[in-house]
């Protein structure tokens, strides 16, 4: 019988480590079985999993705000499943990770970023909590930024500490014939792909779209859905943008997104290796992005001059640059291609996946 691997998410919503994960499950396909304690419920991420892989939901009853009560069920399922590993998933998990001690699992934990609350600065009890949950843990992190944070601010050893980069599918968005999203209009698209949340600050790009469109013609599609969206509609329409800005939904067939873009933005107060400006750098396309996370790095060197502080009318400086220069925006956007596809294949990721989900426990 495969290894058994228990997955713990606050959430299995749509999002970024999610979708990772629906990645290196299907890409692995019987080589493991899994178990996932999705602890809000939410559970929309698995359309993206493949029917014939051995998993299993199971649901709690892990209440917010009850940290003993949530150690004392999680630790009883813990002993009862005794999987190969466990492996948790962010700040949110990290009771889950607790209750591993003593020690009943090998343990691998994914640290993908921070919400709102830990955008500008380090909370004192969770780096401390971290520091000591996380001591002789396995701790993944996918972006240079994070590795210095661990090593530095939370004090963990470099040796349980290890920098794993998201991986794209390069021959998935870069395929020669895809069908855009259909969206008859004027002018070139700008585009973004995210989980409408306040960390993602849409409302930066919606007024950075407001002063591009004022000075030529284009239009704002926005992919993805989350509890941000009455808002960001309310504040699109109180802008006038009208019929050049449309809220798409979730996509997930998000390469169709790609295929109708000129650029993408990226709006974030926090992020560390954010998926869409990996998938829109293998489909070919130039960013303009916030200064958050590893962005500087990953973009070519020709995109660089493109990550803008964490303010509105620099991203729409940025965007103007390519809106009116479309060739200037194909040429960036093949430069990111290239680097994409050399630094970050998917097969990369899955492999070094493989290895710590299966190595010795």
């Amino acid at each position: 019988m495969p290894p058994t691997l228990l997955h713990v998410f606050p959430s299995f919503a749509v999002g970024g480590s999610q979708a990772r994960f629906a990645v290196v499950a299907n890409r692995l396909g019987d080589r493991f079985r899994h178990i996932v304690v999705s602890m809000d419920g939410r559970e929309d991420c698995r359309e993206r999993l493949d029917s014939g892989l051995d998993i299993a939901f199971e649901k709690l009853a892990l209440r917010p705000r009850d940290t003993l009560g949530n150690w004392r069920r999680f630790r009883a399922f813990l002993s009862r499943v005794r999987p190969h590993r466990l492996v948790t998933h962010n700040w949110g998990s990290i009771e889950c990770a607790m209750a591993n001690w003593p020690r009943l699992a090998g343990h691998v934990h994914i640290e993908d970023g921070f919400g709102p609350e830990e955008a500008n600065r380090q909370l004192p009890r969770r780096v401390l909590t971290r520091r000591y949950v996380l001591a002789r843990s396995t701790v993944v992190l996918p972006s240079r930024t994070l590795f210095a944070l661990a090593k530095d601010v939370w004090r963990l050893s470099p040796s349980v500490l290890r920098y794993v980069p998201n991986g794209v599918d390069c021959a998935r968005f870069g395929a020669s014939g895809i069908e855009p999203y259909a969206w008859a209009g004027e002018g070139p698209v700008i585009g973004t792909v995210a989980a409408l949340r306040p960390e993602k600050n849409l409302i930066r790009l919606l007024d950075a779209f407001r002063i591009v469109r004022a000075q030529t013609p284009c239009r704002l599609l926005i992919a993805g859905d989350g509890p941000e969206r009455p808002h960001l509609e309310a504040h699109a329409a109180a802008l006038g943008l009208g019929a050049d800005i449309r809220f798409a939904g979730h996509i997930r067939e998000t390469e169709k997104i790609y295929a109708a873009l000129s650029v993408l933005a990226l709006s974030s107060d926090t992020e560390q290796m954010p998926t869409a400006v990996l998938e829109a750098m293998a489909a070919g396309l130039p960013v303009v992005s916030t200064d958050v996370g590893d962005v500087t790095a990953m973009v070519a060197t020709e995109n660089r001059a493109l990550v803008v502080p964490r303010d509105a009318s620099a991203l729409a400086e940025g965007l103007l640059r390519l809106v009116i220069n479309p060739d200037a925006a194909s040429q960036i956007g093949s430069a990111n291609r290239i680097k994409a596809c050399r630094d970050y294949g998917e097969d990369r990721m899955v492999a070094t996946y493989e290895a710590l989900y299966g190595g010795a426990a």
